[in-house]
Parts: C-alpha cells; structure tokens; sequence
C-alpha cells in the first residue's frame, strides 16, 4: 500500500501582492504544501479570498516572527514581499521591506534549521533605484548563510498578467488605452526587455521547489527570463493596437530615460532550462490574456 509523502510547509511573504498571490494560489492547488502567510494586518487579501479557510495566516505587526517560527516547523521560506519604492517612498520604508525583513527571516531560518530559503531579486542595475539597490544588497547578505542551507536567488525579468497592480508598467499602459486619455508621455521606448507573462514565472518557482532535493547547502541562481524579447516601443505599439485604440497618441520621447537605464534587458536561463522549464507564452499571447482578463 502506497504512502503519501509529508507535507512541505511554506512560509510566504508578499502573498497578498500579485506574483506572492499567483505563488500561493498554485502551492493550494497543487498539494502537498502546508502554507503559512506573513502578511501586515492592513495588507489587502482579495487576491486570496478564495482559498483563505486553506491557509494559516500571521500579522507580522502584531505576532513576534519568532513565536511563527516557534509554532511551525518550517521546511522552506519563500520571500516575495517586496517595496518598488513607486510614489516617492522614504528609502527608509524600501530598505526594511528589501533588507530588514528578509534579513530578520534568513536569521530565523539559521535559528531554527529550516533547510530551504527562496529569495526574489529583480535583473535591475543596482543602479537604476533605491528598490533595485537594496534588492542586490541582500542578495550580498545571503552569501553570509551558504554553508548550513539551500539558498535560491530568483531573478525576474519583466513579468506581468492579469490582475497586477496599475503601477506597474504594462498594466498601466492598458489602463491608460481602456480609458482612451489623449496621450500617454513615454520615453524614446528604446530599451529591450525580456517579458514573461505571471504563469511562466510561477512554472519556473513550481520547478525548482520541486528539484530543492537534488541542492545541497550553497547558493544557487535561476533566471527567470526567455519570455519574449521586444522593446517598450514595440510592446506598447502592440498593445494599443490590439486593444484598438486608435485614439490615444503614444508620445514616445516625451520623457528623459532614468539614469543608468538598463537599454538591453539580456538574462541566462540555462539554470532553468536544466530542470525542463521554458517559457511558454509568447508576447501577443500574453498580451491576449491581459486584456481579455
């Protein structure tokens, strides 16, 4: 008589954001996973309504982090809480979402010998924003916790997909094209970016949870990238066309790049590819999704 394997038990920040909520909602779905969320206690749950009776969830601005670790034996941290630093947020508000917290969590981890602890970094230059600084500074902080666990740094390209926040470019711009405004102020839209659409980056989470046995103590990378590869001029041209809009003028150069712009998005995910990931969605069907949703 065959036996089923124990439970993982997860324990996910950033599960009320978009790619947290995609994460968890899979995790659920899939089984085998006992998921424990670290949320604020004004965090907003829509995104996880549906399977809230399925989950444990923890305030951490009202439980001790330690009293969380103490009452779960937990087998893998998965880090997705993040800051963007959007709408001119004080450095110091990024620095303990990007830094701070995660810190706090890989030393729970060392503490109480969970094996496993998943990070999500951006490609950014460290250069570009105080977001995507503080992300590259933690990650020079987890090489300090190498020997005595599995330590994975996710890196994301551009994703995006149904339901994500407005601020973020590309549903800002389908935003902006349902609402028909007279004109969108863009840069030159030069810059390359390699887009994954919201279900190929969580395939590529989904994959590498399920080859975390085959790791041993050490630090490991994977990029999550090879989605689709356009500039933003072509994405943004493509969207408004099959949106058609035929109103809104696209004003591309009306804004200056940002200093130290990253013109060529360029990711290696050999990494991934050797655990059998690949993107599968293609820009324009992405982009179907995301207006059709």
């Amino acid at each position: 008589m065959a036996t089923s394997l124990p439970s993982k038990t997860v324990v996910i920040t950033g599960a009320t954001g978009y790619l947290g909520s995609n994460l968890t909602q899979r995790l659920v779905k899939e089984g085998g996973y006992d998921v424990v969320v670290l949320k604020r206690s004004f965090s907003n749950t829509h995104r996880l309504e549906n399977i809230a009776s399925q989950i444990q969830w923890y305030n951490m601005d009202e439980v001790p982090l330690t009293d969380v670790f103490a009452r779960h034996a937990a087998d893998i941290i998965l880090h997705c809480a993040t800051d963007y630093g959007r709408k001119e947020v004080n450095p110091l508000q990024i620095i303990e979402a990007n830094l701070i917290l995660p810190l706090q969590l890989l030393e729970l981890a060392h503490r109480n010998n969970v094996p496993v602890f998943i990070n999500t970094d951006t490609m950014l230059d460290k250069r570009v924003s105080h977001y995507s600084l503080s992300k590259k500074q933690f990650r020079e902080w987890m090489t300090g916790y190498e020997k005595n666990m599995v330590l994975i740094n996710m890196v994301l390209s551009h994703f995006y997909g149904p339901g994500d926040d407005s601020t973020k470019f590309v549903s800002f711009i389908k935003q902006q094209l349902e609402k028909k405004v007279p004109s969108i102020p863009l840069t030159k839209g030069e810059q390359i970016r390699d887009f994954v659409y919201i279900d190929d980056v969580v395939e590529a989470f989904m994959t590498v949870l399920g080859a975390i046995h085959t790791h041993s103590p050490g630090s490991y990378e994977f990029q999550v990238c090879g989605g689709a590869r356009a500039s933003i001029r072509e994405m943004v041209t493509l969207l408004k066309e099959m949106m058609g809009n035929t109103s809104t003028i696209l004003d591309f150069g009306a804004l200056p790049y940002r200093e130290f712009e990253v013109m060529d998005e360029q990711g290696d995910n050999t990494a991934l590819a050797a655990l059998g990931w690949r993107a599968e969605c293609g820009l324009k069907e992405g982009l179907t999704h995301l207006i059709e949703n």
